[in-house]
């Protein structure tokens, strides 16, 4: 990559709009009143974990290759590299959130296997691979385990928003799923 460029990664923007989310939030403000719960702050939740996805083949979009895989971002210079693309604005108002030195999962999307390949920090610094790829495939079927049984998983973006390019997570969604790496696949 030339040096005057970082490396770019092109982000889709999700199928459903803002207004999806705010028929959402509604309905959850909705069954909070009828269930006598109240909201005690009308702030965002602060996440302090992330899943990041990127495209890790090679995909042209207006004449540039926007394929950024984990192993080019262990490639770059100090192993940083600038996260840009974003076009949804749910995904950039979560990375507005964000704050560095927080943990992120290096997520490969659009890709013959999507999943988790590694851990990175927030100011986009690898941090390391995971022990072993966790494909979107396992990890669903933990969501409809926990979803059926309850989990940390039950809830997770990753599934419920899956189309968002930048993603919270709980610390208990993260812990599980990195907790997956020293187990046999599912």
């Amino acid at each position: 990559m030339p040096p005057k460029t970082r490396a770019r990664v092109s982000k889709r923007a999700a199928s459903s709009d803002d207004d999806g989310e705010k028929v959402v939030s509604k309905r959850k403000a909705a069954a909070s009143v009828e269930s006598g719960k109240t909201e005690e702050s009308s702030e965002p939740p602060q996440y302090c974990r992330w899943l990041m996805k990127s495209e890790p083949e090679s995909r042209f979009e207006n004449g540039i290759d926007v394929k950024f895989g984990i192993e080019d971002l262990k490639a770059l210079p100090d192993q940083t590299g600038c996260w840009d693309g974003v076009r949804n604005y749910q995904a950039r108002n979560y990375m507005r959130q964000m704050k560095n030195e927080q943990l992120a999962f290096f997520y490969h999307s659009n890709c013959k296997e999507p999943g988790i390949a590694g851990v990175m920090k927030v100011d986009v610094q690898y941090q390391r691979m995971t022990k072993r790829f966790l494909p979107l495939s396992e990890l669903k079927k933990y969501h409809l385990q926990h979803r059926a049984k309850g989990g940390p998983l039950k809830d997770m973006a990753l599934f419920t928003r899956a189309r968002l390019s930048v993603q919270p997570l709980t610390t208990e969604e993260f812990d599980f799923v990195l907790s997956l790496e020293d187990e046999e696949p599912l």
